[in-house]
C-alpha cells in the first residue's frame, strides 16, 4: 500500500484532517497499535472534529460580533438587576429552540451587548447561525439594497439566521424606509428564529419612537409578548474599568 496516494486521495476528498492524521500514525508507525475498526474510528473522530472546529469558526467570524464574550464572564452582582437562574437557563439556548425572543434594555455601559454576544457566542460553538449587527446600519444597508435590487436577498440573509442581535435599538429615528425594513424583518423571522434586541430606551417608548401607529403595532405585537424581559441596572461598567485603570 503505498502511503503517499492515500494520503493524497484523502486530501482531493477535502479530508485533510484524516490525511495529516494518518501520515503521522504512519510516520510514528503506530498503526498496527490498534483493530482495523479502532483505527478507522479514530481518523473519522478526528476528521469530524476538525470539521466541526472549522464550522464553529465560520459561524463566529460571519456572525460579526464586536468582541469577546463568553457566559463563564458574565458578573452577576446584585446591582445589575440581571437574575443568575434566569441567564443561565438562557445560555442553555432552549429560547432559540422554541423561536423566542429577548429584549434587553438599560444604560450605555451597563453591559448589555455583553451579554448579548455571549449568548451569541454560545450560539455559534452549538452551531446555530447567528448575526449582530448595529440596528441603525442594518437599517441603513436595508435602504441602499432597495436601490440595487438586493433587498430580498438580504433579508433572507437575516431569516437564515437563528439568532439575530440587533444592537443600539432606537437611538436614531425611524424613517419610512427603516419602519418598513424593521417590520419586515421581524414579521420574516416572527415563529420562525430568534431575535435578541438591545436598548437604551424603555419599551414603553418604542411605539413612539417606531412611528406609524399601524406598523409600530404590528412590529411591538410580534416581538414583545414573545421575550424575555431583562433590564439592566446600575453604573456604566466602562466608567468603572476607567476608574480601575
Amino acid at each position: 500500500m503505498n502511503n503517499n496516494q492515500t494520503v493524497e486521495k484523502l486530501k482531493q476528498m477535502r479530508l485533510g484532517a484524516m490525511a495529516d492524521l494518518h501520515l503521522q500514525q504512519v510516520r510514528e508507525n503506530r498503526t498496527t497499535d490498534l483493530t482495523a475498526d479502532e483505527y478507522l474510528a479514530l481518523l473519522t473522530d478526528h476528521q469530524w472534529e476538525d470539521h466541526k472546529d472549522r464550522k464553529i469558526q465560520r459561524l463566529l467570524k460571519q456572525a460579526t460580533f464586536r468582541g469577546q464574550a463568553a457566559l463563564a464572564e458574565v458578573d452577576y452582582a446584585q446591582q445589575r438587576n440581571l437574575d443568575k437562574n434566569m441567564f443561565l437557563r438562557l445560555g442553555c439556548l432552549d429560547f432559540i429552540k422554541r423561536k423566542e425572543n429577548i429584549i434587553m434594555t438599560g444604560a450605555s455601559g451597563v453591559g448589555k451587548s455583553y451579554l448579548a454576544q455571549a449568548l451569541g457566542h454560545q450560539a455559534c460553538m452549538m452551531e446555530y447561525r447567528t448575526i449582530y449587527a448595529n440596528t441603525a446600519r442594518l437599517l441603513k444597508r436595508l435602504k441602499l439594497s432597495k436601490a440595487d435590487g438586493t433587498y430580498l436577498k438580504e433579508l433572507a440573509k437575516l431569516l437564515k439566521a437563528d439568532l439575530l442581535i440587533l444592537d443600539d435599538f432606537g437611538l436614531q429615528g425611524f424613517d419610512g424606509h427603516a419602519r418598513e425594513s424593521l417590520m419586515d424583518i421581524i414579521d420574516d423571522r416572527y415563529n420562525r428564529s430568534s431575535t435578541i434586541i438591545l436598548s437604551q430606551i424603555p419599551v414603553s417608548a418604542w411605539y413612539d419612537i417606531i412611528g406609524e401607529g399601524t406598523i409600530a403595532d404590528a412590529i411591538l405585537d410580534r416581538i414583545v409578548n414573545s421575550s424575555y424581559r431583562i433590564d439592566l441596572k446600575g453604573e456604566s461598567l466602562r466608567k468603572g474599568a476607567l476608574k480601575n485603570e
